[in-house]
């Protein structure tokens, strides 16, 4: 195949506006839309000057996103704020490693670590300020996320819904006590409903994921429009890449689920198709931890998402790794559908939050998954649970650092911590998409269960601050894991930024060759170049015997200088993983 630069095709204003009347026709009827409209234009206008239009590129080979809080690498001198710390630290520690930076919120915050806001608009002082951020995305692409669905009940609307005054007071979802709520799908199995008082006596808020994180109502226009205020605002401090926080519980409907209705993905089309009008060539990313297929829908037609999390691979790469097992990841990796054009995945295995297991519904028997929970918690890990429309709780997330949750297999814990953590990187950095490595990861970070007791909360865990003094001097002393893994690990985010076959548009074909290895193909590109990966994801040496038609092409592996496997067999070491090139 031929690659060109991806890029969008701009939207001139009669096709923005043309689009956009018929999603606000949808979500708010033709009555309302005309006027939703016009104040969005005149937003829109009040920006006029702030953004280029000239079309840029979507992505390519060195697409490589860091995600971090902007306080997980702090400075012993309190005179040096995280942010600057952190833009010194990709300096010196990861210059021309990462194209992108996800900066977790670091907005003035009350819970949740930043995802409860009380101020949209405002950088955390503790933190820094806007020019702080400004000077990291003069250096990468600046990720960051667009918390859309709720806010921290001490935010200023908040106090205007207590006190009965606008503009917040009908910008929140009041219902009675003793509505049925039965149907509503939750990540939490806290209630749904909080009491709250205000002057008009207790009533009580939507609340899907804490007491401390309201609800908005986007039935409300008003709420829609002061939520695009916010996000071109973002765009206009230099925000590349924009991710939608909870976004599939945005709309409420009682008698549904309440999760993935169609006013929602007409929003976030409506949101597609400003930045296709404004800023063509900015990302926009949808946060969806959810089964697979209901994930993929955010894709929509190819005008809502660039790109979706791939939420199943961090479960299954934990399943596969702890077993030995390839053949689930195989065959689920083997049914992903072609991307639409100017779509991708964005691959991970670690953030901020837990490693989801609603991803693995329908993908592993009942007993498989209950063995993998009972198995991280071996590991120190915790088990976070949902309250579902029974009324029973069920698994959600594991809370695991991934490195920790890397410690062995069913068998229990042995010696191959690191080569099992690289090989779960590198099959992560080397499928189809663009890879997102938390740096966490990047450390080798293990459970940081004094968190979990400071703090309360089981997300803690994966969640630890690091001084940079004590982070310098495990990445400079000769036999930390910290530094073993950090060398490895970006050494192999550089040799990936230089190979043409890991595009993001670069098709990929799964190959069954063992049960013990995950294997797959990328390319053929228009000069005949193409990459095959292999992962050993077992502790015995696998002897892998390649299909005719990949026999004799000389493979050069771009790892570790593998002997080309120009013969029938290529000895696989455990856990060892090759990225075999070959031009003919």
């Amino acid at each position: 195949m031929t690659l060109k630069d991806t890029s969008v095709t701009p939207l001139n204003e009669h096709q923005f506006t043309e689009r956009a009347s018929a999603l606000l026709s949808f979500v708010y009827g033709e009555a309302r839309a005309d006027g939703v409209l016009r104040r969005l234009m005149q937003l829109i206008e009040s920006y006029a000057d702030a953004f280029d239009a000239t079309p840029r590129p979507l992505w390519s080979e060195k697409s490589q996103v860091l995600i971090t809080y902007g306080n997980t690498v702090s400075a012993a001198a309190p005179d040096v704020f995280p942010l600057d710390e952190l833009n010194r630290f990709l300096g010196e520690r990861l210059n021309d490693t990462f194209s992108a930076v996800h900066i977790l919120p670091f907005f003035s915050w009350s819970s949740d670590d930043g995802f409860s806001i009380t101020h949209y608009l405002e950088v955390s002082p503790d933190l820094g300020d806007w020019a702080d951020i400004r000077r990291i995305a003069e250096g990468h692409n600046l990720m960051l996320d667009l918390v859309i669905n709720h806010v921290s009940r001490e935010s200023l609307w908040f106090a205007d819904y207590i006190a009965g005054t606008q503009p917040g007071r009908d910008y929140f979802i009041e219902l009675p006590a003793n509505t049925d709520v039965s149907r509503v799908t939750r990540p939490r199995n806290t209630p749904l409903l909080v009491p709250v008082s205000t002057r008009r006596g207790t009533r009580h808020v939507w609340a899907t994921f804490s007491d401390d994180q309201i609800d908005l109502n986007f039935e409300n226009p008003d709420v829609l429009i002061e939520m695009l205020g916010v996000l071109l605002n973002y765009l206009s401090q230099g925000a590349r890449i924009v991710r939608l926080d909870a976004i599939a519980f945005l709309w409420k409907e009682l008698g549904t689920a309440c999760i993935h209705l169609p006013q929602t993905h007409a929003i976030v089309k409506l949101i597609r198709a400003v930045f296709d009008y404004l800023v063509p060539g900015v990302l926009l990313i949808t946060e969806t931890n959810v089964p697979h297929h209901e994930n993929l829908s955010y894709f929509g037609d190819g005008d809502e998402a660039h790109m979706v999390y791939q939420f199943t691979l961090p479960p299954l790469l934990v399943h596969t790794l702890s077993t030995g097992d390839a053949a689930p990841l195989t065959e689920w990796a083997a049914t992903l559908p072609p991307l639409p054009a100017g779509c991708t995945y964005f691959n991970f295995t670690a953030s901020h939050d837990g490693i989801g297991v609603r991803a693995l519904e329908g993908l592993l028997p009942e007993h498989d998954i209950s063995q993998l929970l009972e198995l991280m918690k071996r590991f120190g890990g915790h088990v976070s649970m949902k309250t579902g429309p029974d009324g029973e709780d069920s698994p959600y997330e594991i809370n695991i650092t991934y490195f920790d949750a890397m410690k062995g297999t069913r068998k229990g814990e042995d010696p191959w911590q690191i080569g099992r953590f690289l090989c779960s990187q590198t099959i992560m950095m080397g499928l189809q998409g663009i890879p997102g490595v938390y740096l966490h990861s990047l450390t080798a970070t293990g459970n940081d269960t004094n968190g979990v007791q400071r703090t309360g909360h089981l997300r803690a865990i994966n969640r630890k601050r690091w001084q940079r003094d004590t982070l310098e001097h495990l990445l400079d002393s000769p036999t930390t894991p910290t530094r073993s893994v950090f060398e490895r690990l970006t050494k192999r985010l550089k040799l990936r930024r230089a190979e043409p076959c890991f595009h993001p548009d670069v098709p990929q074909k799964i190959l069954e060759l063992s049960p013990q290895v995950f294997a797959f193909l990328r390319g053929p590109l228009e000069n005949g170049r193409r990459l095959l990966a292999l992962h050993n994801v077992s502790d015995q040496p696998q002897a892998i015997t390649l299909p005719d038609g990949l026999k004799g092409r000389g493979w050069t592996d771009l790892i570790d200088n593998l002997a080309s496997p120009d013969d029938e067999k290529l000895l696989l070491k455990p856990y060892r993983s090759a990225w075999l090139v070959s031009q003919s």
